[in-house]
């Protein structure tokens, strides 16, 4: 009997904020082909991640769990299954080419091939550790351009990591990842139904597109957030620390500047939105041929990204804050003739939620301990499903001068509250007055009750979720 169950096509960037798709509303951009998914899909204008950075945000959504739970909290820490496993047991063909950040890198993660790419500039898991890309770079001979290289630049401590990309242009990270996803398209005997994850590794830096993707928004007025010293000044210690942290220490090829001029961080965010829209378009390509190879005429494909990025925002670098420009990333799932076309959910939800909505959309038992929650009914056109608060959480990173025990973040649809473990300091921002997050309440006297309320929402939630997940150590095991 034929399996007529959908393909699922799940595409992540990584380190894509939320205001880089046109049709999101956002008009500087180039981005037809996710436009196209936007028109005709589902997006998901308030979904958040569980952790400002790779790993910890990624362990989450293939787990179904909280950081706290998982117990992954940063890049490094080992993880190795995720509910893929269950697709492949119930007889989807699972790929995976690009990133997925599992640690090790290669592990099967209940995938039955991998084609591992992981960041452009790689300091994990041993320095030397050689991925698809960097084999199909050194068949090539050519030196891959990372940090080494850039190094030697003259204009590297002003560039903030933004470089054009030096090596042949199918060789660029993004470009071999999508060429490799056409060519496991082309080759692989159809098989269906089909979970097929695509990791693209941009736009996170080095912000370094082809010339002529770069040369499209080099003159573009781009927006930027005013930094003020009155914001610096009311910043928590451990961002203000960490500022200066990625001033001296050049992650990912990018040093960051205490007070970069206009014309600096315009280029950073030109070269960074100039990224997206390469992988807008090897997306253009990757839809044309799943047409072609007959996998649309069945498919859900979802698009989406791991966290964001500050470009200097709020007078930081990167990601590892709270700020919406980190933990709110786009979602869309595309899928039409199953779902009503064109429509926006603005209710909450967590990133982690599109985990048991893959199962379900695959007709897979979702397991009852997940704190993830699907996001089918929303799909199917359904209100109130969404969450009243959501939230996310780091733990300290030296590496990255991230100098706090934990760091939590609770969001309502109008407040969010960052709490830093043993510390005084706080921020506490009105989310419908202050969108941007530039004035922190924290020690507001008019706020102090608020302050308590959203205290005790963290409070309460953690709770719940000891208790929730007592079991599901032993039952993952």
């Amino acid at each position: 009997m034929p399996d007529d169950r959908p393909n699922i096509i799940f595409i992540i960037t990584d380190q894509q904020r939320f205001d880089t798709i046109n049709a999101l509303g956002f008009p500087y951009m180039e981005t037809p082909n996710l436009d196209r998914l936007v028109n005709e899909g589902v997006s998901f204008n308030q979904c958040y991640i569980t952790a400002p950075s790779c790993a910890p945000a990624r362990a989450s959504l293939f787990i179904g769990y909280y950081p706290h739970t998982t117990r992954i909290f940063k890049n490094g820490d080992a993880w190795s299954r995720t509910w893929v496993e269950r697709l492949s047991d119930s007889g989807y063909h699972c790929v995976n080419i690009g990133k997925m950040h599992t640690t090790p890198f290669e592990a099967p993660a209940g995938f039955h091939e991998r084609y591992v790419v992981e960041n452009k500039d790689r300091y994990l898991q041993g320095r030397w550790y050689f991925d698809t890309w960097d084999r199909a770079l050194g068949a090539h001979g050519v030196v891959k351009p990372q940090r080494e290289i850039y190094r030697q630049r003259e204009d590297y401590d002003e560039a903030m990591g933004s470089f054009h990309w030096t090596a042949p242009d199918h060789l660029h990270p993004d470009n071999f990842v999508g060429d490799t996803a056409l060519w496991w398209l082309d080759t692989y005997p159809q098989t269906e139904p089909l979970f097929l994850e695509i990791g693209f590794p941009g736009p996170h830096p080095p912000y370094d597109p082809l010339e002529e993707y770069a040369d499209r928004y080099i003159d573009k007025e781009l927006p930027l957030l005013d930094v003020t010293p009155e914001e610096i000044e009311s910043l928590p210690d451990v961002f203000k620390n960490m500022r200066e942290h990625c001033a001296e220490v050049d992650h990912d090829s990018v040093v960051h500047l205490l007070d970069p001029t206009p014309e600096q961080r315009h280029k950073q965010r030109a070269y960074y939105l100039a990224n997206v829209t390469m992988i807008d378009d090897k997306i253009g390509e990757i839809l044309e041929t799943l047409e072609a190879r007959g996998y649309l005429e069945n498919a859900v494909v979802i698009f989406t990204s791991d966290h964001g990025d500050a470009l200097t925002d709020h007078g930081q670098t990167q990601k590892w804050t709270m700020y919406d420009t980190i933990t709110r990333v786009p979602t869309i799932v595309w899928a039409p003739g199953r779902f009503d076309v064109g429509r926006t959910v603005d209710e909450l939800y967590q990133w982690m939620d599109l985990g048991p909505t893959i199962l379900e959309l695959a007709g897979v038992e979702v397991p009852a301990a997940f704190e993830a929650r699907s996001m089918l009914p929303a799909l199917e056109g359904q209100a109130g499903n969404g969450r009243d608060y959501v939230f996310a959480e780091h733990a300290r990173e030296d590496s990255q001068g991230l100098e706090t025990d934990f760091m939590t973040m609770v969001r309502g649809e109008d407040w969010k509250l960052v709490h830093f473990v043993g510390e005084e300091y706080g921020q506490l921002f009105d989310m419908r007055d202050d969108p941007d997050e530039v004035n922190n309440l924290w020690d507001d006297p008019t706020q102090q009750e608020r302050r308590q309320e959203m205290l005790n929402v963290l409070r309460d939630w953690l709770i719940r979720s000891h208790h929730h997940t007592a079991a599901w150590g032993s039952a993952w095991r």
